[in-house]
């Protein structure tokens, strides 16, 4: 079996798919095609694999093809010192995990000068392959005798001994069964243990001062938390095992040879040694490892998941809104931005402490809610928020126009408003005045404004700044790609933030195009675009699907793919249904016989009911089938709460242990995963998204420590 057809089979086996179906997508994912547009625009060719496959394909693709390099490597190491075996051979080319691999070449690796090496340059190997061997060795000390060397300073047969154990505890150490078998028994026994550096200093891994819990069942945020505790040297922690029942196994392994019957003190000494200086220390090492790995994924995981519902919440389309940077000694800046996100006017006012001017403030707020028809303001969760909450509640009450508030997430807002993006969009602008700007168009247009800001400030994770920074950056890109295409982009308003996340592009199309856009005037058509510089042949076909514009061709603003256009012509053609009549072929289009219309067109199935789900809703935007936000005319506080009272909230946060939802108070309230439903869940993303609107009961209110507890029960 050659390496691509391992790989194939391997995939098929762990993925739980045809060898076909797993080979389509390779070839097409060598042919430099994306994921967004394979899934998209290429079902009949996978059978309908959805992106989440696609990528688990693609990410395991990767990681085979590299453990394939890795057993060619190795080979070539220890072929070129003479000791490739057939057997050998054999055991790495069907070695399954990077860790296999690593555990076979260990004997054969270059190592620093340990005690088993400076025995060897003694000449002692003999002997400990002697003593190693399966036979009677007979007498041992006439043996060892012979080794006898004062200039090597092996004056005594006890030096001779001694260094001959140092070599069979190496060869024990190395040999792969036995990393193997500890590894796994270490992983079903082992127990965390984890203790204070010192008792007497507080912080905030109290709970963890004297803590001891089974590997096998601890939850990955607190392997998160043991580690940072650990790196601030507020903690210790140690892997608890039975050396014993270790010994056991380990002399088990070799046991079809009877070894350890021959001379059992020297070889049980050696075992002993190898075991608790050399196996134990690395062994533990590797345990940690795969714990905080296993860890990150899981952050990484829940970060995604909440990130790309953040990123999906619904567009509130057709407002003018207000948008409030509070503070109090510099005031709070305003923003005021129309429909479609441009910016009307930027004012600041002083109506918390220390200027404390809140009727000037009032009337500036009266005023411009009238001048410009404002019916939502919008405000930052940061600093002052609070006071500000209240005043814009108190003017609320004072006018006669209808007009509701809500708190925004500030997570990120300073990072864009510092950004050269920002910069760019607004110079004359200071700071504060780009973030009132941001804050009022992060409900107005979630995804177009959070795109510009680096997803790990977005602030939806959980121990985010302990993971792996690059997988962590690696799996949110993938996220915001998924989602940008996901939604599509009108290419004639979309920023450069935007449409460099679409299929097949980067940056510098993204600018290409916008700076097209800006000299010739909007696109009239997806043909167009191959005029931009930069924008392919290659590039128009993974990207022109998820690019949609009002033009002159009303194909143009759905997402059908152009290659499909002739398809929706003959379709069109067959219901006597012209090209300007597709807003009206809903009753003609839910009639069609899809099948018998796909044989007639000679069309795959999948791809036919995509062009009709786009004819019947041509700019349909998936956001819209989101809950909607809550908007509030009044502001509820902490001390407002009473335990039983039911009420209705935004999933603003998930973690590994329940969900934060937002109630209309200053702190959002925690539903612990044991309250999230009368049933036995396994996570909390099982039961919620953030962005869900949820109903829940108030548990328990802690006023002191500013903590509320919730229940969906």
């Amino acid at each position: 079996m050659n390496a691509e057809q391992f790989i194939l089979t391997q995939m098929a086996k762990e993925i739980k798919l045809s060898e076909t179906q797993i080979k389509k997508v390779i070839e097409l994912l060598d042919d430099g095609n994306t994921i967004p547009f394979i899934a998209r625009y290429r079902k009949e060719m996978t059978g309908q694999l959805d992106e989440v496959v696609l990528w688990n394909i693609s990410e395991r693709l990767n990681y085979l093809r590299s453990l394939q390099q890795r057993k060619e490597e190795v080979i070539r190491l220890i072929d070129e010192q003479n000791k490739l075996t057939d057997e050998l051979k054999k055991a790495i080319e069907i070695a399954e995990t990077l860790q296999q691999i690593e555990d076979l070449y260990r004997p054969y690796r270059q190592k620093r000068r340990t005690r088993a090496s400076i025995a060897k340059e003694k000449g002692l190997e003999p002997l400990a392959e002697l003593l190693f061997n399966p036979n009677e060795v007979g007498n041992l000390e006439a043996h060892a005798a012979q080794y006898i060397n004062p200039d090597l300073d092996l004056l005594t047969i006890e030096d001779v001994i001694q260094g001959a154990k140092d070599i069979i505890a190496e060869m024990i150490s190395d040999d792969a069964r036995v990393r193997q078998v500890v590894r796994t028994e270490t992983l079903k026994l082992g127990q965390l243990l984890v203790q204070a550096k010192d008792k007497e200093v507080e912080s905030v891994y109290e709970m963890y001062y004297d803590y001891n819990e089974s590997i096998k069942t601890i939850r990955h945020h607190r392997i998160l938390a043991i580690n940072r505790g650990e790196k601030e040297e507020f903690l210790k922690v140690k892997i608890q095992i039975d050396e014993q029942h270790f010994h056991q196994k380990i002399q088990e392994v070799f046991s079809p040879f009877s070894i350890f019957r021959s001379i059992p003190e020297v070889l049980l000494e050696a075992l002993e040694d190898s075991y608790k200086r050399l196996i134990a220390p690395s062994i533990e090492r590797e345990i940690r490892n795969i714990l905080t790995e296993k860890a990150e994924e899981q952050a990484i995981h829940i970060f995604s998941a909440n990130l790309r519902q953040l990123l999906l919440q619904p567009p509130v389309k057709n407002k003018t809104i207000l948008g409030v940077d509070p503070a109090y000694r510099t005031g709070c800046k305003l923003a005021v931005i129309d429909p479609t996100g441009k910016v009307l006017e930027i004012m600041v006012i002083y109506p918390t402490p220390p200027q404390n001017k809140i009727e000037e403030s009032k009337k500036v707020i009266k005023e411009l809610v009238k001048k410009h028809q404002i019916e939502i303001i919008t405000i930052g969760n940061g600093t002052a928020s609070r006071e500000t909450e209240q005043f814009v509640a108190d003017v609320i009450k004072e006018i006669e126009e209808e007009l509701f508030y809500i708190i925004i997430s500030e997570a990120g807002a300073s990072v864009y408003s510092a950004s050269p993006i920002a910069r760019e969009e607004f110079p004359s602008l200071d700071v504060a005045e780009r973030s009132a700007i941001s804050i009022a168009r992060r409900l107005q247009d979630p995804l177009a404004e959070l795109v510009k800001i680096d997803p790990k400030a977005i602030g939806v994770g959980q121990y985010q700044h302990d993971v792996s920074q690059k997988k962590l950056e690696d799996s949110l890109k993938q996220v915001v790609e998924s989602v940008v295409n996901y939604v599509g982009v009108d290419v004639n308003t979309a920023s450069v933030s935007l449409l460099q996340y679409i299929a097949g592009m980067n940056k510098t199309v993204a600018k290409n195009i916008v700076s097209y856009r800006e000299t010739k005037g909007k696109f009239k058509n997806r043909e167009e675009l191959k005029q931009v510089p930069r924008f392919g042949d290659k590039t128009y076909l993974q990207a022109i699907g998820f690019l949609r514009l009002d033009g002159e061709n009303p194909l143009d603003k759905t997402s059908i793919h152009p290659e499909s256009y002739p398809a929706t012509y003959q379709l069109l053609e067959m219901l006597s249904i012209s090209l300007e009549q597709i807003e009206e072929v809903k009753n003609a289009l839910d009639a069609l016989d899809l099948g018998k219309a796909s044989h007639e067109l000679e069309l795959g199935l999948p791809t036919l009911t995509d062009i009709v789900q786009s004819l019947i809703r041509p700019v349909r935007d998936p956001r819209d089938e989101m809950p909607k936000p809550i908007l509030f005319q009044d502001v509820l506080k902490i001390e407002d709460l009473k335990v039983g009272m039911d009420l209705q909230g935004t999933v603003r946060n998930i973690v590994d242990f329940g969900a934060f939802i937002d109630i209309g108070v200053k702190v959002d309230g925690l539903v612990h995963i044991s309250q999230l439903s009368n049933q036995y869940i396994k996570h909390p993303l099982d039961v919620v998204s953030v962005g869900d609107i949820v109903n829940v009961k108030v548990l328990d209110i802690d006023v002191k420590k500013n903590r509320i507890s919730l229940t969906m029960k």
